[in-house]
């Protein structure tokens, strides 16, 4: 039977991962942040998943506690998918997001190298944010980088030391470029979910309004179901590499939102320019949208959008949730979220 460690267990791809390999017979050992996730996680398997499933208390910015688990868990597998994902958080936190989004990479690699761990795999959660301002649209793993926030840098960090391991100790460890990708299990605080749990609110009429940033803002944006199988793909090649994953379409946050909309039912026009520009419901004619500028990046990213042939090419990968159902499941899961909220 084979095992993994999946550190950053309990997040949106952790999820998703975890009942991937669960499926597959797999023992997964996972690591989370605070004992409360422990127990939000375990929460959402079956008391038979949860025999193979094992769930402790792992910063990756303790390097004896992180070779303990790698000791303990002796994966053939290891998906490191822990970090400090939050791009905005990053400006403010940028010493803090380098120690576990770079150095916790390091430290997991140089755990696997020191206990002799040869025949283990890992994969590094690797981001497009890495690509910044790009230099060419779409991108490919061949794109040079261009980051534009202290998380897109710490990830360039980690993608190059997995590169180095790789070339200087014949490690099995691949880069995974992933495109934004989203699903009911978003955090709140990602604009995704801000998005369509807002919209549910204020058509509960629990909200009345919420704030965005850069309207104007596009991303490639995949389901993050989707993107994990692309993760245990990589691991399951015979010769380790890195791969973009990504749907190779642009959609813009003014999309998204119209997308999320329609889902409800509800019809929204803007009106105003800059950061003056609101989201009117036309049903009710009240402004439920407005720009903050508070939420704006220091430096926001262009042209990104991702070229997956490799992965479509050498994985057999392809994207197999539509945006438009990804957006329809994420609308389902907080409409019945709102429900239960009120009926309690």
């Amino acid at each position: 039977m084979k095992r993994a460690l999946v550190t950053g267990i309990s997040g949106q791809d952790g999820h998703y991962l975890t009942r991937l390999l669960l499926s597959k017979g797999y023992t997964v050992f996972g690591t989370v942040q605070s004992p409360a996730s422990i127990v939000r996680f375990k929460r959402a398997f079956s008391e038979e998943q949860a025999q193979s499933l094992h769930v402790e208390c792992v910063s990756l910015s303790d390097s004896s506690n992180v070779m303990r688990i790698v000791k303990d868990s002796e994966p053939h597998e290891i998906y490191n998918l822990a970090a400090q994902s939050f791009v905005s958080l990053s400006f403010n936190n940028p010493e803090y997001t380098a120690d576990i989004n770079a150095l916790g990479t390091l430290r997991l690699l140089e755990a696997m190298r020191i206990l002799g761990l040869k025949d283990t795999r890992f994969y590094q959660a690797g981001s497009s944010e890495v690509f910044g301002k790009a230099t060419e649209t779409p991108q490919t793993e061949a794109t040079p980088f261009n980051p534009c926030s202290p998380y897109a840098v710490s990830k360039q960090f980690a993608f190059w030391t997995v590169k180095n391991y790789r070339d200087s100790y014949q490690t099995f460890a691949c880069n995974g470029i992933l495109y934004n990708h989203e699903s009911p299990l978003r955090g709140e605080h990602f604009v995704t979910k801000k998005i369509t749990r807002s919209l549910v609110r204020i058509q509960q009429g629990i909200e009345q309004q919420f704030m965005l940033g850069n309207l104007d803002a596009r991303r490639d944006w995949g389901h993050a179901q989707d993107y994990v199988y692309a993760q245990w793909l990589m691991l399951q090649q015979d010769i380790p590499d890195d791969f973009v994953i990504a749907t190779g379409k642009q959609r813009s946050i003014r999309e998204f939102v119209f997308a999320a909309a329609a889902v409800l039912g509800m019809d929204i026009v803007w009106e105003g320019h800059g950061m003056d520009e609101k989201g009117i419901d036309t049903r009710s004619g009240k402004c439920i949208i407005a720009v903050d500028p508070q939420l704006f990046r220091p430096s926001e990213v262009t042209g990104i959008v991702g070229d997956s042939r490799k992965a479509r090419d050498v994985l057999g990968w392809t994207p197999r949730i539509s945006f438009e159902d990804m957006i329809q499941e994420m609308i389902e899961f907080d409409l019945e979220n709102a429900n239960m909220c009120q009926e309690r």
